[in-house]
């Protein structure tokens, strides 16, 4: 990695290099190709995911990790498809996944936007992050709901809880929907009926 900057990224409030901004200007450009005119669900995880090939919407010809995860938790089956007609429904469905923080964390110190100085709680950069990622959501994605999705530290869902986003969040008895091997079918189904259910509302 290039020498750090004393610019800081947009996307997750980290010290930025050269090639931090550049990956996350890439995975923007990705993701912007598939999204839907009017979300109907916005996904919402904690950090995006380290490796392209967990990011959904990398070109690729596999699904792994959280993207594997995520498409099989909203009833999309990738087996024998091509991947781009995997992503062309899942938009057509009126998904659109983001996350609070679009680039991993790196092990560099990241800025605390309250004093300006170094901060590096993953946590305390999630919160401070959050009122720009509200922001957008209100006033660019407006989505008709937002669920999270991952794991998100239980400050952070309260933060949530309490903003003007401008639809309602749906959540897992409280806390988001993670999709582990132990608690995956049950998680799934259950958030396949939420969806199910709202669509009808």
């Amino acid at each position: 990695m290039s020498n750090l900057t004393d610019l800081w990224c947009d996307g997750c409030g980290q010290a930025a290099s050269a090639e931090h901004i550049s990956r996350r200007l890439r995975r923007l450009e990705w993701a912007t190709r598939h999204r839907p005119v009017h979300i109907h669900t916005l996904l919402l995880g904690g950090v995006a995911p380290r490796e392209d090939a967990e990011f959904l919407y990398a070109p690729g010809d596999e699904f792994r990790g959280e993207a594997a995860d995520l498409l099989r938790a909203v009833g999309i089956s990738t087996a024998g498809r091509a991947p781009a007609d995997i992503r062309r429904e899942f938009q057509a469905a009126g998904f659109f996944l983001t996350h609070l923080l679009e680039c991993p964390v790196e092990q560099h110190v990241v800025r605390d936007v309250q004093t300006g100085q170094g901060a590096t709680d993953p946590t305390t950069l999630l919160r401070e992050h959050l009122p720009s990622v509200a922001s957008r959501i209100r006033r660019s994605l407006k989505p008709r709901r937002l669920t999270l999705v991952t794991e998100v530290p239980p400050a952070v869902v309260q933060d949530i809880l309490s903003m003007n986003l401008g639809c309602p969040v749906v959540l897992d008895d409280g806390r988001p929907f993670r999709f582990t091997p132990s608690t995956g079918g049950v998680t799934i189904s259950r958030l396949q009926q939420i969806l199910s259910e709202a669509e009808k509302a």
